[in-house]
């Protein structure tokens, strides 16, 4: 039996996944048109992703920077995000290079990002990332931080704060993380009520390849999926 091509595989899960959102952004009274699919691209291979653009993909994101340089030059036309870790040092190689930044996880690094930025006579559009489970071993802001926060961050030039962004804690099942996905949506109500000066609080970035469903039925507005389109990265190109 021939082992199936790493394009078979996401031709396959890609309709799977159109499926499961529609049903899960129903349930939540809106319509899959409603939820951004963003196609986490990380190790996948350039060609498999135009594949993906071809198909109808239409954001991609990026985990690092380094990686993403390399396939830039070679994507076919697409609404790219990084949505990785970003160390400070190496900021002036994103921006302007992507629409969205989702993973700022300090004042310090969207300091960073609004010096960059104000370089290149740019806005950039960030999400701040928030550290919902409250885990050591992730960053970005606490709960009780965020919001004084975003009025500091707001106060910088060459960026616009868009809404949130959260990696909660991994779990077996799927409902695992309904309370951190609640919290966050709440969070987001809050943050959009504030109105503040450089913001347009309008995405909430959650919810990945385990757990998207029961994010769209929780609010979000853009999930991340890799594996449950592109599989688990160990096919053939």
């Amino acid at each position: 039996m021939m082992e199936k091509s790493s394009v078979d595989i996401f031709d396959e899960n890609y309709s799977r996944v159109l499926e499961r959102m529609t049903h899960a952004a129903e349930k939540a009274g809106k319509t899959a048109d409603d939820i951004t699919l963003l196609a986490a691209t990380k190790t996948v291979n350039v060609d498999v992703i135009n594949h993906a653009i071809k198909s109808g993909i239409e954001f991609i994101g990026e985990n690092r920077v380094q990686e993403f340089l390399s396939k830039l030059p070679d994507y076919y036309p697409v609404h790219k995000h990084f949505i990785g870790h970003l160390q400070t040092n190496k900021v002036k190689d994103i921006v302007g290079r992507v629409e969205l930044i989702h993973s700022v996880d300090s004042y310090h690094l969207a300091k960073e990002i609004s010096k960059q930025s104000v370089k290149k006579n740019i806005i950039s559009d960030i999400l701040l990332e928030v550290n919902v489970g409250d885990e050591q071993s992730k960053y970005g802001f606490s709960i009780c931080d965020i919001s004084d926060n975003v009025e500091k961050i707001c106060l910088l030039e060459g960026v616009k704060v868009r809404g949130l962004m959260a990696i909660p804690p991994i779990s077996d099942t799927p409902y695992a993380n309904k309370k951190y996905f609640d919290m966050l949506y709440k969070l987001f109500i809050d943050i959009r009520g504030q109105k503040t000066d450089n913001s347009s609080v309008d995405i909430l970035s959650m919810g990945m390849s385990d757990d998207y469903e029961t994010a769209i039925e929780c609010g979000a507005t853009m999930i991340r999926l890799g594996t449950a389109l592109f599989g688990k990265r160990n096919y053939i190109v």
